[in-house]
């Protein structure tokens, strides 16, 4: 029997909401003899299916599971503790996950359809929900989620993970308490929302901190935290707010650190502008392979929303000071460089290499030494002893 359809039909007769005695209620009324113990199964069951995640929920329960992963009814993927692995969860065919994927769509506000095929958002209990219909995915619906953490790591959590070296965790705080500018760059998955998280949290508790997101994913433990969340257009095409307008408001929300979950458009240009009017300790995410490549995608970003080349390289030689740039190695994910940007005399910005982090301790380019200055920090002895500075080209 398909307990999920008889429920909800009784559900939509009665016109109940699917709490847990509503549904038990239903369950106990389809004339079957269930013990207690069973009824509480399958209300569980059954309520998962109606307003939770179907079978996917015990995944999200899973607090080893930050992703969960549907590639089509038949594989259904896991990330735990930093590995994928194929789970044994199964859907009955295409329309089940489809019929799934719309409804965790609608939850959180969304359309999404053949005329919507795709989507992205944020669920009302915290999950990332992202979605593809065929026939843009030809072998079926595919569905990601993920998990937020409850709370952000701390340093010295990252420190016993293996994020980060002891040294380079005292580096990075001093960078938060020096209140300099700085960007968290890397790839896809590589932890740049939980270490930019676990950085505001070392901000003062004086200081009110302003984010602006796409979908909220910071979780900084900091006690003056307010959050403005971009809102896509609706069905008529009205009504989206970006992160570019997002910005614009916070500058005048009175912030003592103005941070951009992730730049990837325009809002480049209105973050490079309020950096240069004196909010200083801003910072944000950004995807990039290496430190390098950094001036280049603030440069495309910039372009692309108007500015010039040259106007672009002069507000980013005020605005950022730092990039602190993150790197995957099968399960881990590690701080694996420190970079100064520094405007090169062809009146271009350039990503320097300062410090570079290995599960020993740290290692100093040239450019480590204004950083360090401006840090007013001092490696700790065993630092020196570990790591030997890196030679000029």
């Amino acid at each position: 029997m398909n307990w999920a359809e008889a429920v909800r039909g009784r559900l939509v007769e009665s016109r109940s909401a699917a709490t847990p005695g509503a549904v038990a209620a239903a369950l106990r009324a389809e004339e079957r003899a269930l013990g207690d113990a069973e009824v509480l199964s399958l209300a569980r069951e059954v309520r998962a299916d109606l307003v939770g995640a179907g079978p996917l929920e015990p995944l999200l329960r899973d607090p080893s599971v930050t992703d969960v992963l549907v590639n089509g009814p038949d594989e259904v993927w896991v990330e735990s503790r930093g590995m994928l692995l194929r789970t044994g969860v199964r859907f009955a065919d295409d329309r089940e996950v489809r019929r799934l994927a719309q409804r965790l769509a609608a939850a959180a506000g969304r359309r999404l359809d053949d005329a919507a095929p795709y989507v992205d958002a944020r669920l009302p209990g915290g999950v990332r929900l992202h979605a593809v219909l065929a026939p843009v995915a030809p072998g079926g619906t595919c569905l990601s989620l993920r998990s937020p953490r409850g709370r952000a790591f701390t340093l010295p959590e990252l420190v016993e993970a293996g994020s980060v070296c002891r040294a380079g965790a005292e580096l990075l705080a001093a960078l938060v308490r020096a209140r300099l500018a700085f960007l968290v760059t890397g790839g896809t998955g590589t932890g740049k929302t939980t270490l930019l998280s676990c950085l505001l949290g070392l901000a003062s508790p004086a200081e009110r901190l302003l984010l602006v997101e796409d979908s909220a994913e910071l979780r900084p433990d900091h006690p003056h935290v307010v959050r403005l969340e971009a809102r896509p257009p609706n069905i008529e095409g009205a009504g989206g707010v970006t992160l570019h307008d997002l910005v614009r408001q916070a500058l005048r929300m009175r912030p003592d650190r103005l941070v951009v979950g992730e730049v990837r458009g325009g809002e480049a240009v209105e973050l490079l502008n309020a950096l240069n009017t004196g909010h200083e300790g801003g910072c944000g995410t950004l995807h990039a392979n290496a430190p390098e490549d950094v001036p280049a995608r603030l440069e495309a970003l910039g372009c692309a929303a108007g500015l010039t080349r040259e106007a672009l390289h002069s507000q980013l030689a005020a605005a950022l000071d730092v990039v602190v740039h993150l790197d995957r190695q099968g399960p881990l994910r590690r701080v694996s460089q420190i970079a100064v940007l520094l405007r090169a005399p062809s009146g271009l910005v350039e990503a320097h290499p300062a410090v570079r982090l290995t599960p020993s301790g740290l290692s100093f380019a040239p450019a480590a030494g204004p950083l360090l200055t401006r840090l007013g920090w001092a490696p700790p002895e065993a630092a020196h002893r570990a790591d030997r500075p890196e030679r000029a080209a």
